[in-house]
């Protein structure tokens, strides 16, 4: 296991003297991680990818693997493992002969081959299919044959390109912790792309939030929920309310907000400097409201709409403009009627972008 290291990683399609990276990262991820390159489309992870991966030459910047400078070495000789969104398998060849293909570039013996196919066959739970052809298979063995193919090189690096985008739900879900298991056995640092925030945020150790080519939030699935760094990691991460407050005071962890006529209590970051009268963004996800009695509310707002999902029910309350999402349990309430909003200081956040902004740094 190695770690990869992007120092100043960056990508500039055309010539023209006005153009813009596709994306600049900065980052580390560490030996045996599993990291996930997230976010919209265009966002440049696949681009980063293929830039780790050797397919693409960065404009600057250099790419390690450990202390090794692989910033222009051929794809071929990075020991990586890779697993494209379309599987890129050879249907004329059986299971076997797919994954052996790796094996027999790099002249491994026939008998030293078998072995290996059957292992990582096995690893994926396609132990008895090595004499099936592929279109004899379905999408999701198709999808772990690619990735015993990838592994039985065992690649100090594995790269993982959406591979589950051609799946469907159930089997994504199915599937993704498979592919954490393999990772694991096969002792190697893997770094996966998609779109997908409940895959990132089930799969991964780490995650990086990309957007507008630049890395918003680099941290823990549980951090990047928690915590977001930007409003976009807010929104952008599960379901977040964002709405804009001013600031009354600050605590040692913590800081009260107005939003609207009501004031909240919500933690922040110990070393984002917040002044009374500034003016910031806060995230309070839906399940850190609840509907109270007036005298118990910490926000008022009216009910624009209801969308019942059984056990739970989610609310659409208009509160001082804003409106905002809750979570709650599945209560007689009808749109237009006033409500009262209680807010659990221990989950929203204030936003540490809007607070820098704010303070002018």
């Amino acid at each position: 296991m190695i770690p990869i290291h992007l120092d100043g990683v960056s990508k500039t399609y055309g010539e023209q003297a006005d153009a813009r990276p596709t994306v600049t990262v900065d980052l580390t991820v560490e030996a045996g991680e599993f990291f996930t390159l997230l976010g919209p489309s265009g966002c440049g992870k696949s681009t980063l990818l293929r830039m780790i991966a050797g397919f693409v030459a960065p404009t600057d910047g250099r790419i390690r693997f450990g202390d090794v400078d692989v910033t222009r070495t051929p794809a071929h000789k990075r020991g990586i493992g890779m697993v494209f969104q379309n599987y890129a398998l050879f249907p004329h060849l059986s299971v076997a002969d797919n994954v052996a293909y790796g094996l027999k570039l790099r002249g491994v013996g026939k008998a030293d081959r078998v072995t290996r196919i059957d292992r990582a066959l096995e690893r994926v739970g396609l132990a008895r299919y090595g004499k099936r052809r592929i279109d004899q298979l379905s999408g999701g063995q198709q999808q772990r044959v690619a990735l015993a193919r990838a592994i039985v090189i065992e690649p100090e690096v594995l790269l993982l390109d959406e591979p589950l985008s051609n799946l469907d739900a159930k089997l994504r879900e199915e599937t993704r912790m498979q592919i954490r298991q393999v990772q694991k056995a096969a002792a190697t640092t893997a770094i996966y792309v998609t779109h997908d925030q409940s895959e990132a945020m089930a799969m991964s150790d780490r995650i990086a939030v990309l957007a507008d080519g630049r890395a918003h939030q680099v941290d823990t699935p549980r951090r990047i929920y928690a915590e977001p760094a930007t409003a976009f990691v807010a929104r952008f991460i599960g379901r977040s309310n964002v709405v804009p407050a001013v600031v009354v005071r600050a605590e040692a962890d913590a800081a009260v907000v107005r939003i609207g006529e009501s004031e909240v209590v919500v933690r922040r970051h110990p070393d984002v400097a917040v002044a009374p009268g500034q003016p910031v963004e806060v995230s309070l996800r839906p399940e850190a409201l609840r509907v109270v009695g007036e005298a118990d509310a910490a926000l008022h707002g009216v009910v624009s709409s209801l969308e019942f999902l059984g056990s739970t029910a989610m609310l659409e309350v208009d509160v001082a403009g804003s409106v905002v999402s809750v979570s709650t349990p599945d209560i007689d309430v009808a749109a237009g009627s006033r409500v009262g909003l209680g807010v659990d200081a221990r989950t929203g956040w204030l936003i540490p972008e809007s607070a820098t902004d704010g303070a002018g740094r």
